[in-house]
């Protein structure tokens, strides 16, 4: 049930200190022809070499396919993958990016959008705007940050067609969201999108709840696993060998197989390319990835092996 993604042989013509944990980089593909089509909320897999890849939002232009553009923020304690962008890939380096994919789409519909952003949660919603902008559609972006130094793109923002539609926030300052404000005084009809750390997110939607929004009007996109810390263990039985593989606490499935020299393809390891797709055999999945619909998940016929776990003690997997 693997999905496999189109690959494509690029180099970065451009890299761009925005902030000191945040740098833009610019993609070109190697034989000169444009990047496939891609929707505002689009994300793109960037893989760096045979070990390190990761998913990134597409920030640049809708309308002009022949560059793509990410911008990273630099984390220690991740994958080491944003590690790797920031310390070795200068211009000219060569990688490969995967055509885009859209879990993070904007609503054809809609009184109004309200969008969230936290940090570099901001990178989706640049070309949302250009698409909202040009339905003539309401919108707002509430950007907020932890201090100044922080905030990637804000001034392109202000100097932008977008800029009366801007509000940003300034924790290092005191100015913080309101988000039971902002969220309750909204018109019927309002869709709210966010992105960014998960508390934000979790405020977001929960705000959004207790404000009576249906599930419809609520968006929220993260690149980072939610698998809880404090997991049990379980045993994953590989039903094409009969083998049984013991997944620890701090451990994830896919991890728990690659210790067994057993390739399974998996491009982002956040639950969201949906590469590593696996089939069900017996046992239930606890969900944790952004790929599968809610009805997908309930029909517990697939799970994503790089965050999803076991709901119980065993489960047995198509492998």
């Amino acid at each position: 049930m693997t999905n496999s993604y189109q690959m494509f042989p690029t180099v970065v013509t451009a890299v761009e200190q925005l902030t000191p944990l945040i740098k833009r980089f610019t993609f070109k593909r190697q034989d000169g022809e444009n990047f496939p089509a891609f929707t505002g909320g689009s994300h793109i897999i960037v893989k760096m070499n045979d070990k390190l890849s990761n998913a990134y939002s597409l920030m640049s232009d809708v309308s002009d396919l022949s560059t793509y553009q990410v911008c990273v923020r630099k984390d220690v304690e991740g994958k080491g993958g944003s590690v790797f962008m920031h310390d070795q890939c200068f211009q000219d380096f060569q990688l490969e990016v995967s055509e885009p994919k859209n879990l993070f789409e904007l609503s054809q519909t809609g009184e109004k959008h309200i969008l969230i952003a936290g940090g570099i949660g901001i990178t989706p919603f640049l070309p949302q705007m250009d698409e909202l902008a040009l339905r003539n559609a309401k919108y707002e972006l509430h950007y907020a940050f932890r201090a100044p130094e922080h905030a990637a793109l804000l001034d392109e923002l202000k100097q932008s067609q977008h800029a009366d539609h801007v509000f940003s926030y300034i924790d290092s300052d005191g100015v913080k969201l309101d988000l039971n404000a902002l969220i309750a005084n909204q018109p019927k009809g309002t869709h709210v999108y966010v992105c960014g750390p998960k508390p934000m997110i979790d405020a977001v939607i929960d705000t959004c709840n207790r404000n009576r929004y249906r599930d419809q009007y609520i968006h929220w996109e993260q690149f980072s696993s939610t698998t809880p810390e404090n997991g049990e263990a379980f045993t994953v039985i590989l039903a094409k060998s009969n083998q049984r593989i013991e997944v620890m606490a701090d451990q994830t499935i896919l991890q728990a197989i690659e210790s067994l020299n057993i390739d399974v393809e998996c491009l982002c390891r956040e639950g969201v390319c949906g590469t590593c797709e696996t089939a069900i055999v017996a046992g239930e999945a606890e969900h944790f990835d952004q790929y599968l619909s809610g009805e997908e998940k309930s029909s517990q016929q697939s799970m994503m092996i790089c965050v999803s776990r076991a709901k119980g003690k065993e489960i047995t997997l198509n492998l």
